[in-house]
């Protein structure tokens, strides 16, 4: 009787490992017309894709400066993270591409950077064309991180016909550099990096100001999609994240603010992500979508 309990015992828990490494990624090859080149994007489907006839919800996950579409599944300390986290709320994961500093914009500077044209135009219709996937904003949520923060907030707030609810880790919610706690090697390359996007390197011009989603409150409030929103306590972008966060209050919209122990590292990324798709989870479930 204990051997049998035992294998039974065995048996349950190699099931229960299997279900949580068994979720499916692939590199998708995404054309791109806009700027006449193919990006790869990064796609975890949850285990139960293979055998389930729904159709299931996407978090699209954007990386930040400096990494590729890549960085979710090879930066975090636990490489299991993202296809855990599809897994436990059944969500198809979206990596799209966003270059080191492509901000997730058309620069009107470079016109080889045009990531809001990528993502919105030629990363969303490929998914939906190539998975089954919800077809409509009440099964499609964003979030990223840093950079990507200020992706997800801008690209939703740009595009709410598309999202049902977007987040933000330790975003970069304002484009103004000079707001950031960083020293001076770090904010000089901040400089070099924006004037080749953006074509000016003084964050208090025009093009700063209007692409920046700390700027853009009365359509945050216009467009009234759930927003999640967390920064650690001893991150650069601190200060940038409290003032968004003020500013919301100040104009009477709902969200989620966050601040926990943590910088600016993957160690706290790790952390967040299941907290924003908790979060999502929610929202999906009462849009209906969740796949339970």
């Amino acid at each position: 009787m204990m051997m049998k309990n035992l294998r039974f015992l065995i048996l349950l828990a190699f099931n229960f490992i299997c279900f949580w490494v068994n979720a499916t990624v692939d590199s998708l090859d995404v054309p791109s017309p806009s700027m006449n080149k193919t990006y790869k994007a990064g796609v975890v489907l949850p285990a139960s894709y293979a055998n389930n006839k729904a159709s299931y919800p996407v978090l699209y996950l954007l990386h930040g400066g400096g990494g590729h579409f890549r960085s979710w599944l090879i930066q975090p300390p636990n490489k299991q993270l993202v296809q855990n986290v599809a897994n436990q709320f059944n969500i198809i994961i979206v990596m799209p591409e966003g270059e080191p500093f492509g901000w997730y914009l058309d620069s009107p500077f470079n016109l080889e950077n045009k990531f809001e044209t990528h993502v919105i135009n030629e990363v969303i219709p490929k998914i939906d064309q190539t998975y089954r996937t919800v077809k409509n904003k009440k099964g499609r949520v964003i979030s990223g991180l840093s950079m990507g923060g200020h992706g997800a907030m801008y690209l939703s707030t740009r595009h709410p016909d598309l999202f049902c609810a977007a987040g933000s880790m330790s975003g970069a919610l304002d484009m103004n550099f000079s707001k950031y706690r960083v020293d001076k090697a770090f904010n000089q390359s901040l400089k070099e990096r924006f004037l080749k996007l953006l074509g000016t390197d003084d964050p208090t011009t025009e093009l700063y100001t209007k692409n920046s989603v700390i700027n853009m409150i009365d359509k945050v409030k216009q467009n009234g999609l759930a927003i999640t929103i967390d920064c650690g306590v001893d991150d650069f972008l601190l200060d940038v994240n409290r003032e968004f966060h003020n500013r919301l209050v100040y104009n009477n919209i709902p969200h989620d603010y966050t601040e926990r122990p943590g910088a600016h590292t993957w160690e706290y990324w790790e952390n967040s992500l299941p907290y924003h798709a908790l979060f999502f989870h929610k929202i999906l479930k009462s849009n209906g979508v969740a796949v339970e």
